[in-house]
Parts: C-alpha cells; structure tokens; sequence
C-alpha cells in the first residue's frame, strides 16, 4: 500500500481490474478493524492500482484519521 489519505490509496498488486470497478476495502490495525467501499480510479501497468474511497462509515472514517496521525508521527 501506497499514498494513503483519506480520499484513497494506492495499492502495489499484480491483480488489476478495470477502472471504474467498485471493491471493498478492509485494513486490521491497531485502531481497530476500519472498513470502506472504494472505486478503481487509474492503472499503473507492472505496479499496481489507485482506488478512491466511495463510502467509509463515521465510526471507521474516525478510526482511519487516527491510524494516519499515527502513521505520519
């Protein structure tokens, strides 16, 4: 995983799918399980994918801020 925020992500994987193709995302931290619905934004050939997030609930979108203060301390 790359480029982490709160939009979206990049994701290193061999496994592209076409842009536009709705997925689920779901991260186990030490914040606790977070879980989202995400989109394919763009392809990057021999490296992987962008996804965007579409819909995080409060209580995760919450979790999610946390694990990226702590990421970026």
């Amino acid at each position: 995983m790359r480029d982490l925020s709160l939009g979206g992500l990049f994701l290193e994987t061999a496994a592209l799918r076409a842009i536009g193709t709705p997925t689920k995302v779901d991260f186990l931290v030490g914040e606790g399980q977070i879980r989202a619905d995400a989109v394919v934004r763009h392809i990057v050939a021999g490296r992987g994918l962008g996804l965007k997030f579409t819909a995080v609930t409060e209580q995760d979108r919450r979790k999610f801020a946390s694990l990226l203060r702590r990421l970026r301390s």
